[in-house]
């Protein structure tokens, strides 16, 4: 038996899918192309997350430096992984944008804060009450990974100061 062989192990992921035809094999074909052994998938059809989608979790049998590839590729492929292995995300975020949200694209800004790796969005309420062309808010709740809510901050001012956007941040943080 190899080295490789005799680190194999099982690995847990929970990804977020779009209840779409076809999302469920999107988010494997990632998992065997880098060379994961499925297990097991436990997809929840009759739950969704705060999103709408569907939670499903994978069980994958490989070596550890494959799972790292598996989580990269599921993530290069814009699958939500919301947890791979130990990395969980267990630590809550909840900051408001203010500005032109619909005019600068939520979509594409939500999507760019997810694409971070460390954060994951779990909650999202938009008010416009002016219409679309106006100036709009909403509150983003984030699970993040722990000990990385200071990177997301970060990266998330970084995206809204490129849309022209303001970010009320929590006002308590950590024991203070």
């Amino acid at each position: 038996m190899s080295d490789a062989t005799s680190e194999v192990q099982t690995h847990t992921i929970r990804l977020e899918l779009v209840d779409e035809p076809g999302e469920l094999l999107r988010a494997l074909e990632p998992i065997s192309e880098a060379g994961g052994n499925l297990m097991s998938i436990y997809h929840e059809r009759g739950n969704v997350t705060p999103r709408g989608h569907i939670p499903v979790e994978v069980d994958v049998s490989c070596a550890p430096d494959r799972f790292e590839r598996i989580v990269d590729s599921l993530r290069e492929a814009g699958v939500n992984v919301i947890q791979a292995g130990s990395e969980r995300y267990d630590e809550e975020l909840v900051v408001l944008l203010v500005g032109h949200l619909v005019d600068t694209d939520l979509s594409d800004t939500l999507q760019q804060v997810e694409a971070c790796a460390n954060a994951s969005l779990t909650d999202l309420s938009l008010s416009a009450p002016r219409g679309n062309d106006d100036s709009s808010s909403a509150r983003v709740r984030l699970k993040t990974k722990s000990g990385t809510t200071d990177e997301v901050l970060s990266a998330l001012r970084e995206i809204a100061d490129g849309k022209d956007l303001h970010v009320i941040e929590p006002l308590t943080e950590g024991n203070q």
